[in-house]
């Protein structure tokens, strides 16, 4: 039995995610808020709320428990990009990109 939740869309990159997702990887899901929770990046937070609704997922929808959940698998996937331009020098026009991830996470029960 796994509990999943996942964040689409969400506006930060995943070369940004997915040094904040190998700090969970494997961990006890307490264990992962607390550490997510004393981790100062915007990256943080939002694995944070992740982990929290796929904790009460498997609460509330799959009867699990909570005590022995642990972080089985951790993703920080390239959603789309959003293409801006900037003016450059000599009237030349420079590309922005601001790039967007899907960030998800499946919990399972310790034997």
């Amino acid at each position: 039995m796994e509990a999943k939740a996942i964040a689409k869309y969400v506006r930060i990159s995943p070369r940004k995610m997915k040094p904040i997702t190998d700090l969970v990887r494997g961990k006890d899901a307490s264990e992962a808020l607390a550490i997510l929770k004393f981790t100062p990046n915007k990256g943080a937070k939002v694995l944070e709320k992740v982990i929290s609704s796929a904790v009460a997922n498997a609460e509330n929808n799959h009867d699990m428990n909570v005590e022995k959940l642990f972080v089985s698998e951790v993703f920080a996937n390239q959603g789309p990009t959003m293409k801006r331009w900037r003016a450059g020098s000599q009237g030349r026009a420079s590309t922005i990109l601001k790039r967007s991830s899907h960030v998800g996470v499946v919990l399972k029960e310790r034997a």
